[in-house]
């Protein structure tokens, strides 16, 4: 019985704490909650059987010792996965620490944000300039090896952890796009968010690039703006297109910049609860002519921003439909230095449009065409966004 009393604290301090920073988080009667959770509602008990497996592994399995990390983590994976939730994770220490440099500017690896979908490791957006963008991943395609060990059925951060890897180093995919299937060998680099660009156009337009919503994504996006605007453009073109998402708090910061006051989202919760998030009404482009590039790669907090400005009337989506993912993920830090994302709310658009699984539909859509060997690629839908904005007729498109 020795091994059993250890284990049954640790988990219950692990939750514990776990479910302190969340509800604490959330809601202003969290200490009333967590002594229901956790006194009144007698769950505590239902760990019993997890300690009684605990005790037998160690007791009776029949190559020792078994390593307790492993059976710790594979508990909280476990967990998680009974969720069914694709968006709901374990992420391991070495995962974690990864995860928090991409949001941070840095990390090492292919540079692509990948998603686990009915089982499918699938990319949802290669990051601007990263080696899998040079190498031609796109959004939608799935990963099903990674150097000969099969990804199909694995947990996302066991995948994620195959494919990332040292600077330098190479790591074979074999990549199903259509149906078919090819393989493609990326050497991993020395990925740097730098995540805003912008330029002011040939037209007198000012095009500006997000690549994904990093913690200081706002105040570069604001700077970049502050700058172009200085120049009197003719109108903005707003690149979302293969942005996966990232800070919801980035998100409403970055909104404030385009939208004058008003909602931008509205996160539903579990128990009823909702909570409004509001732009003011000090943006310095909430004026200017916009334009929105959006595709299936425009995930999460990029569909947050889309649907507001619409919704708001702001300004025109343009390209193709977007990934469709409606869910918000609070991130949190373990004691093991692992960390895990959770779903606790759905988010809605101003006009209660729930995007999940469906995506937002553009007002103007334009999709790029397949490019033959050898021609060159135009930007159709960026050349369909100036035409707009110059009041010029707008070839090969469709209302939404």
């Amino acid at each position: 019985m020795k091994s059993r009393m250890p284990l049954f604290l640790l988990i219950i301090f692990t939750l514990i704490g776990f479910n302190a920073g969340y509800v604490l988080a959330q809601s202003p009667v969290a200490p009333v909650q967590l002594f229901d959770f956790w006194h009144s509602s007698g769950r505590y008990r239902a760990l019993t059987p997890v300690t009684e497996v605990w005790d037998l592994i160690h007791l009776r399995y029949y190559q020792q010792p078994v390593s307790e990390e492993a059976l710790i983590d594979g508990a909280i994976e476990g967990m998680l996965a009974a969720l069914e939730d694709e968006y709901s994770r374990y992420l391991s220490p070495e995962a974690e620490a990864a995860a928090r440099a991409s949001m941070q500017g840095e990390f090492q690896g292919i540079g692509a944000e990948v998603e686990s979908i009915n089982g499918n490791i699938t990319i949802v957006s290669p990051i601007d300039g990263s080696p899998a963008q040079v190498a031609g991943l796109q959004p939608g395609d799935i990963l099903r090896q990674a150097d000969g060990v099969e990804l199909t059925g694995m947990a996302i951060q066991e995948a994620a952890a195959l494919v990332r890897g040292p600077a330098g180093t190479a790591v074979t995919l074999l990549v199903e796009r259509g149906g078919e299937t090819f393989t493609l060998t990326i050497v991993r680099g020395v990925i740097r968010l730098s995540s805003v660009r912008g330029e002011i156009l040939p037209e007198g337009i000012a095009y500006v690039r997000l690549s994904q919503f990093g913690d200081r994504s706002p105040q570069e996006l604001e700077a970049l703006l502050t700058d172009l605007l200085a120049e009197q453009p003719k109108g903005l073109i707003f690149d979302l297109r293969r942005n996966p998402g990232g800070s919801l708090t980035s998100v409403v910061e970055v909104a404030d910049l385009f939208l004058p006051q008003g909602t931008v989202l509205i996160e539903q919760f579990g128990n009823g609860r909702e909570e409004v998030f509001s732009s003011t009404d000090n943006g310095i482009a909430q004026d200017i002519p916009l334009v929105v590039l959006i595709d299936e790669g425009s995930a999460s907090a990029s569909e947050v921003l889309a649907g507001a400005i619409r919704d708001q009337g702001r300004g025109v989506l343009l390209g193709q439909p977007t990934f469709g993912k409606g869910t918000v993920q609070t991130w949190q830090s373990l004691s093991n230095g692992g960390g895990v994302r959770l779903t606790i709310a759905r988010w809605l658009t101003p006009g209660q449009t729930w995007v999940h699984n469906t995506g937002l539909e553009p007002d103007i859509v334009v999709a790029q065409p397949e490019l033959g060997e050898g021609e060159e690629f135009v930007d159709v839908q960026l050349q369909t966004a100036i035409a707009y904005l110059l009041g010029q007729p707008i070839v090969g498109a469709s209302g939404g």
